[in-house]
């Protein structure tokens, strides 16, 4: 869904009130408001909001706070996890839902300085699969962009003593690559692109960690697919380490983006377009949304 921004008038009453929120819902629809605030109230512009859908794990919805702290999505009726991240503060997120028809009062957010975040503690983390998704934005020559994720995964990190000596593997079946659309996913796996039945795994192998200041890293390593390999460099914003979940796992998360170029992995989108096939463009946005557990260095290291 288009996210919509607030139309608001500033006032002393409370901030439900002064956000003067005003959304024309499409039929069917339910909305999310927040007014995102810093340590002692000042709006924060241009804070980073993403909005994920529970059951999928898809991103419905992704946008920055406007100059005057607020961020309002419309959304199909549903639970979604909210993040809110900004620079210097600690990550927010939270549980909502969305319901039919209804526009939910504007809530405020107190974003807090961030804690120095706890580096996880040294041996093999696997991946949690329910709690991680690896998506992609792509978009359509001439079109709309496409949204999609692969579903079937796996993989760890191995944390050293220092943390640029860590190594992350993360092994993707092809295969379960999925947008929603069983022609253009049947697509993707052929010939023209993933080649599925010839190369079944993309692979990531890490080489090292970068540290770039605050939560901030740079995973460096290289990506096999379609039987290429090349050098990429993940974004990655580490969100921590935690214990939680079933059994009181220790837990850490991270957030990674990439850029990928489709002629890089011999995916030609000119031959394609030449021949008349609908295709998406030369880039691809890559995201990693990875919740991993403490498995103790006695566990097996990662596939390499």
């Amino acid at each position: 869904m288009a996210l919509a921004l607030l139309r608001r008038r500033r006032s002393k009453v409370a901030p439900a009130e002064a956000a003067g929120l005003s959304l024309a819902l499409p039929p069917g629809a339910g909305a999310v408001a927040r007014e995102i605030v810093d340590p002692v109230g000042t709006p924060m512009a241009a804070a980073e909001v993403t909005v994920t859908a529970l059951d999928t794990h898809r991103v419905v919805a992704r946008g920055t706070a406007d100059p005057y702290g607020y961020f309002l999505a419309a959304l199909p009726p549903g639970r979604y996890s909210l993040l809110i991240t900004a620079d210097g503060l600690r990550p927010h997120r939270e549980t909502i839902e969305a319901v039919a028809d209804t526009a939910a009062p504007c809530e405020r957010v107190w974003l807090q300085p961030a804690d120095a975040l706890e580096l996880p503690v040294p041996g093999v983390w696997l991946f949690d699969p329910p709690h991680t998704a690896i998506r992609f934005i792509a978009k359509h020559v001439g079109m709309a962009h496409v949204h999609g994720r692969f579903e079937r995964f796996e993989g760890g990190i191995q944390i050293a003593q220092d943390m640029a000596d860590s190594r992350v593997h993360v092994r993707i079946d092809a295969s379960s690559i999925t947008t929603g659309n069983t022609t253009r996913d049947n697509h993707l796996r052929s010939g023209d692109f993933l080649d599925v039945d010839r190369f079944p795994y993309i692979d990531f192998t890490s080489t090292r960690f970068a540290y770039r200041g605050g939560t901030k890293w740079t995973l460096q390593g290289s990506l096999t697919m379609h039987g290429v390999s090349r050098s990429v460099a993940l974004d990655t914003s580490y969100l921590g380490m935690v214990n939680g979940g079933y059994g009181e796992e220790l837990r850490c998360a991270a957030l990674a983006t990439a850029e990928l170029h489709r002629e890089d992995y011999t995916l030609n989108w000119r031959s394609m377009l030449a021949r008349g096939i609908a295709v998406v463009g030369p880039t691809v946005q890559l995201e990693l949304d990875v919740q991993a557990m403490y498995r103790t260095a006695d566990t097996p290291t990662p596939p390499n």
